[in-house]
């Protein structure tokens, strides 16, 4: 894929102004599609927009297929009359600030069940005819996922006041020389699938008719919550599209362990036949982490993928095709070799690196779909081998400008070293500080290198580095919106290799502004990303001090 010159800004839709504790699918989100329009920026980034786990990110799912249901706006069930202005009376006070996910999740369930039942006993016959043309269009992934969370959530609630049951300590004993035992409480309490019963745990024909039939109104619930995500999705995402926007998307390389994808399809995982793991994902230590960053993602068997002709890949990329109008896929590199670490370790600093499936896997996709709209992350340790495999699928890179300013006058994520214009450049990722955090947190040294560089003071680095992106030779130019908001490291979106707190940022009602969008309209036309004339006259946050 070659880009064409453009620009935009990550944000993910939790981070939007919202009553309910977290950014959703209503009007904040459209609002934000103005702002981008009149911004005249033609990017949103996204990450994952699926249903969060552990530690509630985005990169840990319970499915790779279906959609995040806390991200449907109850605002929006309310004009259609799928909820009543009592239903929402009593919503508490959250942040405006930080997505308290203990508090939101109990919450927005409990308006979403109202909404369930209101749907399911006064639609007329058209709305459930849609319903229905909904689950068996999406049948192949949704009948699996809805089982799997109901199963989990009737186990969650079984076990809620349940204290060293001897199923616990069946557990505890199977595993006290692989997990701690704060590891083990949250697994088992936490209904992970290889904890539930043998014989649905390992998808028993005759446990699986069993359980659909027990749990039959969670199932039905499960399911309206995946229709209604996809209907708000749908309807958004139309309406950026008519106002030149291009959403990018965001596929994580693995899969959550405890996800629908893994209990469906073990077959196509390295387990053994517990369900656990033969070694897992992460990679060595780095620029986050001195002790690398364990993962513990269930590595994929590729011998069995490609058995299949991939086509539980082709499958994925296909669905987030019809979410997004290009995706990043996350660590690229693994597809040419992966970092693997043995499960039960306590960090990822003992591994090895194992060959991935390499072009066979592109090929494949390529095939069944034909030219792909793919940006490939290919941070972190790249070898030659994996900017040729990048290379040769022509595929777009990334850079990033924050690891750019070290005393290396040859490091690639410098614009002057630059080796092709066909990439994406990020002041940060979701994974970096913001940029005024950031700023605020580096030596002298490479405080001073960053000013000599851009001729600035320093006093507004934020917007400095989005000038820098927006200026370099990369067709892609995307920054997150905390750059834009000129926030420090408190507003950072996820700290590798620090499990809590993370993916909370939220941005309040009015913090985005006309000044803003001015600025920002203003350095995509002086980097030539849009097609409107700089003004005469530099916006007001963008002046130096000196100039009037």
């Amino acid at each position: 894929m070659t880009l064409q010159r453009a620009s935009g800004i990550l944000a993910h839709p939790t981070s939007f102004p919202s009553p309910y504790g977290i950014g959703d699918l209503g009007k904040s989100a459209f609002d934000f599609i103005d702002f981008l329009a009149n911004a005249k920026q033609t990017l949103w980034q996204i990450l994952p927009l699926n249903p969060t786990g552990f530690g509630d990110s985005p990169y840990q799912s319970f499915s790779t297929f279906a959609g995040n249901h806390l991200l449907i706006s109850p605002d929006t069930l309310l004009k259609e009359g799928w909820l009543t202005e009592a239903d929402l009376a009593n919503t508490p006070a959250f942040s405006e600030t930080t997505v308290d996910y203990g508090a939101v999740i109990p919450y927005k369930t409990a308006i979403l069940r109202n909404a369930a039942a209101c749907f399911f006993a006064t639609a007329d016959r058209a709305q459930k005819s849609a319903f229905n043309r909904f689950c068996a269009t999406n049948a192949e992934w949704l009948d699996g996922y809805a089982l799997f969370v109901a199963i989990k959530f009737h186990f969650i609630q079984e076990r809620e006041f349940t204290i060293r049951s001897p199923e616990y300590k069946a557990y505890a004993e199977a595993y006290k020389k692989i997990l701690t035992k704060g590891q083990i409480n949250e697994y088992f309490y936490g209904a992970v699938w290889h904890s539930w019963p043998k014989d649905i745990a390992a998808r028993d024909p005759k446990a699986v008719k069993t359980w659909a039939r027990r749990l039959e109104r969670e199932v039905l619930f499960q399911k309206f919550l995946q229709y209604m995500f996809f209907v708000q999705w749908s309807a958004l995402k139309t309406y950026a599209n008519a106002k030149g926007i291009r959403i990018i998307g965001d596929i994580p390389i693995f899969v959550a362990l405890d996800s629908a994808d893994v209990w469906c399809r073990p077959d196509l995982f390295r387990l053994d036949e517990n369900g656990d793991p033969l070694a897992v994902a992460g990679v060595p230590p780095d620029y986050f982490s001195a002790t690398g960053q364990l993962w513990g993602n269930p590595l994929y068997d590729w011998a069995a993928h490609e058995k299949e002709g991939f086509a539980w890949w082709v499958h994925r990329v296909r669905a987030s095709l019809r979410l997004t109008d290009e995706i990043r896929i996350d660590h690229f590199r693994g597809f040419e070799s992966y970092w693997e670490i043995p499960y039960g370790r306590k960090n990822a600093m003992r591994g090895k690196w194992v060959p991935g499936p390499g072009r066979a896997l592109f090929d494949a996709i390529r095939k069944a779909l034909g030219e792909l709209p793919i940006i490939a992350e290919d941070l972190g340790i790249i070898t030659k081998e994996v900017e040729a495999l990048r290379d040769e699928l022509g595929l777009p890179g990334m850079k990033v400008l924050q690891f750019g300013f070290d005393a290396d006058t040859n490091n690639l994520n410098m614009p002057h070293n630059f080796k092709t214009s066909n990439l994406v450049v990020y002041s940060g990722t979701h994974d970096n500080n913001t940029t005024m955090g950031w700023y605020a947190s580096i030596p002298e040294p490479v405080g001073n290198r960053f000013r000599r560089y851009l001729n600035v003071s320093g006093e507004n680095a934020p917007w400095d580095m989005i000038r820098l992106a927006f200026l370099s030779i990369a067709n892609y130019a995307v920054v997150p919106l905390q750059d834009v908001l000129m926030l420090d490291e408190t507003a950072r979106m996820n700290a590798p290799g620090i499990a809590e707190g993370n993916w909370q940022f939220r941005l309040s009602e009015a913090a985005l502004t006309e000044e803003m969008a001015e600025g920002l309209a203003y350095l995509a036309a002086l980097g030539d990303r849009n097609l409107a004339l700089p003004k005469s006259r530099t916006p007001r946050n963008l002046r130096a001090k000196s100039e009037v």
